[in-house]
């Protein structure tokens, strides 16, 4: 029976032989790793001139177009121009070109001089037109990036098909890489470098290229902070400036600048964080009118225009302005983080460096860049030189040379004959033969003599400075002050004070009244106004259950739950509804998720976490330590805290010792029982800690009680208590046992 043929299809899925028992480390090493290097290095991670190979390559493109003078020309003849270099597709193409664009304003120094729409930076549904629609042109800024590119200044190469070269990087001659923002995720690795201010950055530049001891201290007095093209306020914190001029890692918050309208009562937000969008943020304010927490605004709506970006919200009248925006800050992405990952590509390796080590490899490459032209000046003017030399012998005798060349009777030995004749060679004889008839007069050779001492001056000069580090670096210095001159622009984003004005805290939008905190042995919690509870203060339980805290509380109140698992469960009075006491309540371990088969042993409401407060746990082995309340804050906002106490025995009692000591029964399953005093219990600050023994048991005994208000169990305390611990503590007596019976179970 003939086999039956495979499809196209199932011939290209199917699996050689040679891979099925191939190793998966050698799979990784043969096929995965090619890709991981090939997107590292060839796409997603800028070098030191700052742009990535898609930027290079269209930048570069748009310069061999001829268009960094004349009129625009269409996107689509760019974007096409570009696939010569670029194969990836026009979509991708053009979007790069988009960024590029002053009109989307993601850069502080655009490329590309636009026409059209091409969207906005802050704005993720506003979308760019059409590459048919819109027009483009180099800007004049882009002169700085491709000097000296047609002089030798960096190494060129063949594209994708061999049919023409482009650069490997572009020389420019300031630290472009840090002065446009550039953003890329490659394969285990990423890079997000912020932008920093052009003027502020060849001033550091300048004083590293005069010093190079200049330290990180020296560099951020010079360059502040880094610098957004979309503005805002930038909140200074030294040590992480510190951090990320010094790694290249770290964040710095950035936040919206807004004005007010009082005749409108329009709060206007004017310039957002650039690492957020408009949509973002009017997404926020609509959950947070949803949810009833933005009740000091009316309205709100994106009004921008052809001015620029403005976010309008309507006030209610009385509302401070400047305290609504601390709040926004803190529920919005108007204040939002710019995370700094200054990855990039040194020599084809990826580095991590701070902002002192790019500026240090920067000019390194620089220096290489501008020595290479410096030799290619030299080299064109030491050609020049070369033929002028040879045309000056010629000045001792234009009538011979004029005889040579009449009496060759074959034009292919005029230029042996000359070389022959004035001892010169092959070049300088075919640079004479060359002259037009009418120049062979004295006057015009004397003019060309006479610039062979300005061409050997400037040919030494530059000598000078190719050989003299020195030199070479006051010219770059010379460069990036005229850069500085030409193109510095004030900061767009402001630098504050980490605390400056209001300070927004969450608590302070609560609503603060006292109230009665009330929680049973079986878990349940009741909030209950202090009208509601003097009313009636018979609460409604479940069968079996009891009261085991009642406190007073006001409704800002922080509450701790103590569990049987030793865990701490952080919580606010205002996280309750008001009830009354008919009601039974929430149910504690519902209403804050506790682990499976866990339930309450304790509440405690905090008004402030006091040294002088402690809290008390009574263990059934007849340990005993107090633990500082101040151990439970967090400064965070944690709502749960594990090993919260020693997990070596079952907790029996939990009481709180707000700086007065207190009495404290403890009974035994063998009926026996102690009075002490707090105050011989020790302080232990690790949570986890066991504590001192405070009752002797016998083996397999245990503590099956205790109980703080000691008179009103018996009516002779005194008798069972004791000052020196551990203690086995006093029979009860027939008339307290069954008091205790009855009060403590």
């Amino acid at each position: 029976m003939a086999k039956k043929k495979k499809s196209d299809i199932e011939r290209v899925f199917e699996t050689p032989a040679e891979a099925v028992n191939q190793p998966i480390t050698e799979t990784i090493e043969t096929n995965y790793m090619p890709y991981v290097m090939t997107v590292i290095v060839s796409r997603a991670i800028p070098e030191i001139d700052g742009f990535k190979p898609a930027h290079r390559k269209l930048l570069y493109t748009m310069y061999k177009m001829g268009l960094m003078t004349g009129a625009r020309t269409k996107s689509a003849n760019v974007v096409g121009q570009t696939m010569h270099l670029n194969p990836h597709g026009d979509a991708s193409i053009y979007e790069t070109l988009v960024r590029l664009t002053r009109a989307n304003g993601a850069l502080l120094h655009p490329f590309i001089d636009s026409k059209g729409s091409f969207g906005k930076q802050y704005s993720s549904d506003m979308k760019y037109a059409a590459p048919r629609y819109t027009e483009v042109k180099l800007d004049k800024f882009c002169a700085e990036i491709f000097s000296g590119i047609d002089k030798n200044a960096v190494d060129m190469v063949d594209n994708y098909d061999g049919t023409m070269k482009e650069p490997v990087l572009l020389p420019t001659t300031f630290p472009n890489i840090i002065v446009n923002p550039n953003m890329g995720i490659a394969v285990g690795m990423a890079s997000n470098i912020c932008s920093f201010n052009l003027a502020e950055v060849c001033d550091g530049t300048i004083a590293l290229l005069k010093n190079p001891n200049v330290t990180t201290d020296d560099l951020m007095k010079i360059i502040k902070a880094p610098d957004f093209p979309g503005g805002g306020k930038l909140i200074y914190d030294e040590a992480a400036i510190r951090t990320i001029y010094e790694t290249g890692t770290g964040a710095v918050k950035v936040r919206a600048k807004y004005s007010f309208d009082e005749k409108t009562n329009t709060l206007e937000i004017l310039e957002i964080p650039y690492s957020t969008t408009i949509e973002l943020i009017l997404k926020k304010l609509t959950d947070l009118l949803s949810d009833g927490k933005l009740r000091e605004v009316t309205d709100f709506r994106d009004e921008i225009d052809l001015s620029g970006f403005k976010l309008a919200l309507d006030l209610k009248r009385g509302v401070d302005p400047d305290k609504l925006m601390e709040k926004l800050y803190k529920l919005t992405p108007l204040e939002d983080s710019f995370k700094c990952n200054f990855t990039l590509l040194i020599d084809g390796s990826p580095r991590q460096l701070g902002v002192l080590g790019i500026l240090k490899e920067w000019i390194r490459f620089r220096t290489g860049c501008y020595r290479r032209e410096l030799i290619f000046d030299c080299e064109r003017k030491e050609e020049r030189l070369h033929l002028l030399l040879g045309l000056g012998k010629i000045l001792l005798d234009i009538d011979k040379a004029i005889k040579i060349v009449r009496e060759t009777e074959k034009e292919s030995m005029v230029v042996p004959n000359l070389m022959e004749g004035f001892s010169i060679d092959k070049v300088q004889a075919e640079f004479i033969a060359e002259i037009k008839l009418r120049n062979l007069n004295r006057e015009y050779i004397l003019n060309r003599v006479r610039d062979i001492e300005a061409l050997q001056n400037e040919i030494a000069k530059l000598k000078a400075i190719i050989e003299d580090d020195l030199k070479l670096k006051a010219e770059i210095i010379g460069q990036l002050s005229e850069i500085k001159k030409k193109y510095g622009q004030e900061r767009r984003t402001e630098i504050i004070e980490a605390g400056e004005g209001y300070v927004y805290a969450e608590e302070n939008e609560i609503e603060n009244y006292p109230c009665r905190a009330i929680m049973t042995a079986g878990g349940y919690f009741k909030k209950i106004t202090v009208q509601s509870y003097r009313m009636s203060d018979e609460q409604k339980l479940k069968d079996g259950d009891c009261v085991l805290v009642n406190r007073d509380a006001e409704n800002r109140d922080e509450i701790l739950f103590f569990t049987d698992k030793c865990q701490v469960y952080k919580s606010r009075m205002s996280d309750f509804d008001t009830t009354k006491s008919s009601s039974m309540g929430d149910f504690v371990p519902s209403k804050l998720n506790f682990d499976d088969g866990e339930s309450t042993l304790y509440m405690c409401v905090v008004k402030g976490y006091s040294e002088s407060t402690n809290v008390v746990f009574i263990f059934e082995n007849g340990k005993g330590v107090k633990i500082p309340l101040s151990a439970y804050e967090t400064k965070s906002n944690r709502k749960k805290l594990t090993s919260a106490y020693s997990s070596v025995s079952p907790a029996v009692s939990i009481f709180i010792e707000d700086g007065e000591p207190f009495d404290i029964m403890l009974m035994s399953d063998a009926g026996r029982a102690i009075v002490i005093s707090t105050s011989q219990i020790p302080i232990k600050t690790t949570r986890s800690s066991q504590g001192v023994g405070l009752m002797t048991l016998k083996a397999n005994g245990r503590v099956v009680s205790s109980k703080a208000n000691v008179s009103s169990i018996f009516e002779n305390p005194s008798r069972y208590r004791r000052s020196k611990l551990p203690s086995t503590g006093v029979i009860l007596s027939d008339a307290d046992s069954g008091s205790a019976q009855q009060k403590m179970f």
